[in-house]
């Protein structure tokens, strides 16, 4: 493959991956707005977030098996489609029960995106090509986050929460065009699985009773919790309890996401001298001890905001080093069947993310309540860790853990 020729790929499969993180973070400005002009609470609006990542998780379980079986672009193409139309029908709703379902189904069409974009990425490239390519394409997904809620609080100056999913909907028409045209399929039938429903149950069950692996799934995901629950109240606790505006908060949050980004780029160079378990560990007690802080920050409310920020921009930096490592020391256990796992990964991260979510609206719309729920999972990743995966054990960790978490 070409240079030119690689740099296109890049530039395709970034677009597909940057779709969910628009979806889940676009939004996030305007859901005081939807509160407000729908009539419901903070917590029935932070629930469409939960619906989200309901259809990120169920998407990735049954696109990740569907790809293998049927090819790459079918499952594709459907699956923003199915995106756009959601989009379009958010404009279009009259109360907040239509905006979740309709978000679940946003969600959907996003979990097709993202998995195809890693499949092809393995049917493509192997070892350090492959790593170095996903290096890229985890750029790609740091920086989205940063830019969606400046580009939806841009949106709002000229236009209302509607004006977000018109933009949402434009940007998967666009997207489609450029996969259809761009992407070629690269799962030839030869190589397709076509053992059906129960071949892939199997799968399924021996990937659940490999203990070290879903110590390690739950650790991804409870780390992921941590950083939805991040998501889910910033708005609200930016916004409304320290007066943010719209364009203050694009810029806080996207700090945050700036904090997250520079650690999993950081981690390519810690792979060089330490193995990933001690990123693993130490970044899991780091993360553990930040969110404690914000914890007791939020309570006594010692040093306003800009405490709250820092010990923020802490967590965010250590579940930017945990995120990659625990799904590489994952992942690296069961090659032979590395798609299902990588979509029973996802599926658990956005599983336990979208619990997160309705949690810290059920506690209240203030820092104490986002505070509880990041710590929490910071403390439970880390009990999971030690209890489950005990990470010092003989064993428990293939040498391939290390490029595959280079990435």
């Amino acid at each position: 493959m070409s240079a030119r020729q690689r740099l296109r790929l890049v530039l395709v499969l970034g677009s597909l991956i940057a779709i969910g993180p628009l979806t889940i973070d676009m939004y996030l400005p305007a859901l005081p707005d939807i509160a407000v002009d729908l009539h419901t609470t903070s917590a029935g609006v932070q629930l469409t977030l939960t619906g989200t990542l309901a259809g990120l998780a169920f998407g990735q379980l049954l696109i990740g098996p569907l790809s293998d079986a049927v090819g790459r672009r079918a499952p594709l193409l459907a699956g923003i489609g199915l995106h756009v139309v959601a989009s379009v029908l958010c404009v279009l709703a009259p109360n907040i029960g239509v905006v979740g379902a309709l978000r679940v189904l946003q969600g959907l069409g996003a979990a097709a995106a993202s998995v195809v974009a890693m499949a092809v990425v393995r049917d493509l490239f192997t070892g350090a090509a492959f790593a170095k390519l996903f290096s890229r394409l985890m750029l790609v997904m740091g920086v989205a986050p940063i830019l969606a809620p400046s580009l939806g609080s841009g949106l709002l100056r000229w236009s209302d929460w509607r004006g977000v999913f018109v933009a949402l909907a434009a940007f998967g028409v666009l997207l489609a065009a450029v996969a259809a045209v761009g992407l070629p399929e690269t799962l030839p039938p030869a190589r397709r699985l076509n053992g059906g429903v129960g071949a892939t149950a199997r799968v399924y069950g021996s990937l659940l009773r490999d203990r070290t692996f879903v110590g390690l799934v739950l650790v991804a995901g409870l780390a992921m919790a941590a950083l939805f629950a991040y998501v889910a109240g910033s708005s609200f606790v930016f916004q409304e309890q320290y007066g943010l505006d719209e364009q203050q908060f694009g810029l806080a949050f996207g700090a945050g996401a700036i904090g997250l980004i520079t650690a999993t780029q950081l981690n390519v160079r810690l792979l060089r001298r330490y193995p990933p378990q001690r990123i693993l560990v130490t970044a899991l007690a780091v993360g553990t001890a930040a969110g404690l802080v914000l914890l007791v920050v939020a309570v006594s409310g010692l040093g306003g905001l800009a405490s709250v920020l820092a010990s923020l921009w802490v967590v965010l930096a250590a579940g930017g080093l945990a995120l990659p490592n625990a799904p590489a020391l994952a992942l690296s256990r069961h090659g032979e069947a590395a798609g299902t796992a990588a979509a029973l990964l996802g599926a658990v991260q956005f599983g336990v993310g979208a619990l997160a979510a309705p949690m810290v609206g059920m506690l209240g719309t203030g820092v104490v309540a986002m505070a509880v729920v990041v710590a929490g999972g910071m403390v439970a990743a880390t009990v999971v860790l030690l209890v489950v995966v005990r990470p010092g054990r003989p064993g428990g960790v293939t040498p391939q853990a290390v490029a595959v978490a280079a990435h």
